[in-house]
């Protein structure tokens, strides 16, 4: 079974999905503009362009091409050199929903702390609430798993929940049966 890139949540508003689209480079680099989730949805399936993630890579203030990075997208950093020699070739759905997933993060750590520096230092820094590991170590955890929960045949998709950590959870929200 093929899985689809995960698109953004339908909390997703205008204003995030704007942010998200400029941390890849905007209309611009991704040759389309984004007006809602169905178009970021398609772009997924279609693949990002390499561009893009060159675009986020290469705006990184304080995090550059770490393991973290390496982790949050789901590419070493040979292959990401090796990705630039063909340029016109699109990322996969997978990778293509990690890079949406890792900039929507930054998009909203970010707007939590007030700078990208600072996001990106936060992302870096062992949390309290986190048993003293880094937000950035769960990167390949969560992503991966926001990537893949939703399948191509799978109409509940677009109904996933929240979690704590401002992502994806790993099921889909189910209808609640233990109302009486």
């Amino acid at each position: 079974m093929a899985l689809a890139a995960k698109a953004p949540t339908p909390a997703a508003g205008g204003g995030e999905l704007q942010k998200i689209e400029t941390l890849l480079g905007g209309s611009r680099v991704l040759a389309h503009h984004l007006t809602n989730a169905l178009d970021a949805h398609e772009l997924l399936l279609r693949g990002l362009p390499a561009s893009a993630l060159d675009h986020l890579v290469g705006n990184l203030v304080f995090i550059g091409k770490t393991e973290s990075l390496e982790k949050a997208v789901g590419m070493s950093l040979r292959t990401w050199q090796r990705r630039k020699e063909t340029p016109n070739k699109p990322l996969s759905q997978e990778q293509s929903g990690r890079a949406w997933k890792f900039a929507e993060i930054l998009a909203k750590a970010t707007d939590i702390f007030g700078s990208q520096a600072e996001a990106e230092q936060w992302l870096e820094r062992p949390a309290v609430g986190l048993d003293q590991r880094r937000p950035a170590s769960s990167w390949s955890r969560i992503i991966s798993t926001a990537s893949n929960t939703a399948s191509m045949h799978d109409p509940s998709a677009g109904c996933a929940r929240r979690d704590r950590v401002g992502g994806l959870a790993a099921r889909p929200s189910r209808p609640r049966t233990d109302m009486g």
